[in-house]
């Protein structure tokens, strides 16, 4: 694979960032995109998710940012907050090279009116739902009269969600000749369709299309009694961390208690969170706070975790494309993956597109460890304040280290959001820091802190 330096045009700065960041040689997908989208080409790119798609589509954003002009200049309209949250986070760290670039969110579950006095103070990358971007061009609190490129990422889900009718008005409110990039895991008919109203003379990128079969393996078992098969898989493989889908959100909620009645480290996410919780609860799983994450379909795009071992189809997914994407978040970049799927005996019909391509194995060849339970080695520390208040994760860990003694080794990932900081303590020190930082501050401010549970 190419490295980044064989970009045009790339400015020094941009490459120390990736490096700092551990981006080294591009991904397929970016060294097929990246030149032709800062040459001006639209683009029509089938790629599957964890390929580096973002990094595709965003690195040229940024460097062609002209962060003079406060005015919307790219708009990345993706199917999820959650895929809109991830998307900008990356974009952020890439972004930190350019001072001044300001890259705003927009979906629902936060008040419209606090969105709209971001807007007004300009923002240059805007990355929102539909709907969402809808609301505000209603309103006309957003104008787009100066984008200059359009993003659609995960479009194959945006049009099974129903949102051709409002992509395509949104793109009607742009200059004609502005750039527009397609990304879609699947290319179904409506793609084209769309494709052909929103694209010109697009250039054409496939890439890391079929899941491959050597990076995730795919095995389904039969059973009468899913949640004791459930505990039997976790008790046999004991991942580090797993992801486990359910159908209806009753389901994830029911099965999260029993989890955690089972004294399994557990959380859920599902579309009646408000996105608050939302956001923590991927924090807490990402962390290694919770080891289990149980979720509805709303994970399955838009969730950009390294290094997820199985993959449970707790619940049946209800067509292959939803499958592919369920178990797409496992096996990741390099890392290799198992996808497991349940069911019972009178769904067999159901489960044959999953058992032409997965291995079926008998519940009985398991080797389980009846005590073992998935617990996590870390809790969360929050401190209320972010980076409105300049915090860095430096800061933090050097008043741990430093001020309240705390060992490096016993501090994992640190999260910090605009109002909010997130760190990951091993369960020994919490609450000794909780106590410390009652009376020592961070940067000469004192902040109050507490358990994220």
């Amino acid at each position: 694979m190419a490295s980044f330096d064989t970009i045009q045009d790339i400015p020094a700065a941009l490459l120390e960032t990736l490096t700092i960041q551990g981006f080294t040689v591009m991904s397929e997908i970016q060294e097929k995109a990246i030149n032709p989208i800062l040459e001006g080409n639209d683009i029509l790119a089938q790629s599957k998710t964890g390929s580096g798609k973002t990094l595709a589509f965003g690195l040229p954003s940024v460097m062609k940012t002209d962060t003079g002009l406060y005015k919307p200049q790219t708009i990345i309209i993706t199917p999820t907050r959650e895929l809109a949250e991830q998307i900008a986070i990356e974009l952020r760290k890439i972004a930190a090279y350019k001072p001044n670039l300001k890259i705003l969110t927009l979906y629902g579950g936060v008040p419209l009116r606090a969105q709209a006095e971001s807007l007004a103070k300009g923002a240059h990358i805007l990355i929102g739902t539909p709907g969402r971007i809808q609301d505000h061009l209603a309103k006309e609190t957003l104008t787009l009269e100066n984008i200059k490129t359009l993003v659609l990422d995960e479009a194959d889900r945006m049009l099974d969600m129903g949102f051709y009718d409002e992509i395509v008005k949104i793109g009607s409110n742009m200059p004609k000749n502005k750039q527009t990039l397609l990304f879609s895991a699947t290319f179904p008919p409506p793609i084209e369709k769309l494709a052909k109203a929103l694209l010109k003379h697009p250039l054409t990128l496939k890439v890391d299309t079929i899941l491959q079969s050597a990076k995730i393996d795919e095995i389904v078992y039969e059973t009468n009694d899913k949640f004791k098969t459930l505990i039997a898989l976790i008790q046999s493989y004991k991942p580090e961390s797993m992801l486990i889908f359910c159908n209806t959100k009753t389901e994830v909620i029911s099965l999260t208690e029993s989890l955690y009645k089972q004294h399994h480290s557990v959380i859920d996410i599902h579309g009646d969170l408000d996105q608050k919780d939302r956001n923590e609860s991927m924090i807490l799983f990402s962390n290694g706070s919770k080891r289990i994450l149980v979720a509805t379909d709303v994970a399955s795009r838009g969730l950009d975790i390294k290094n997820i071992e199985l993959v449970i189809n707790y619940d049946l997914p209800f067509d292959s494309e939803i499958y592919t994407h369920r178990i797409g978040r496992t096996g990741r970049a390099d890392a290799t993956g198992t996808a497991i799927s349940l069911f019972m005996p009178v769904q067999s019909e159901k489960c044959d597109y999953i058992l032409s391509a997965a291995r079926k194995e008998e519940t009985k060849t398991l080797r389980v460890d009846a005590g073992f339970k998935m617990l996590s080695r870390y809790t969360t520390l929050c401190i209320n304040g972010g980076k409105k208040t300049k915090l860095r994760a430096g800061d933090i860990l050097g008043t741990l280290c430093k001020e309240v003694g705390v060992e490096p080794q016993k501090i994992g990932k640190i999260h910090i959001s605009d109002t909010k900081s997130y760190i990951a303590l091993e369960h020994s020190v919490a609450d000794t820091v909780v106590g410390a930082l009652k009376k020592t501050p961070i940067k000469k401010k004192k902040y109050i802190s507490w358990i994220l549970n």
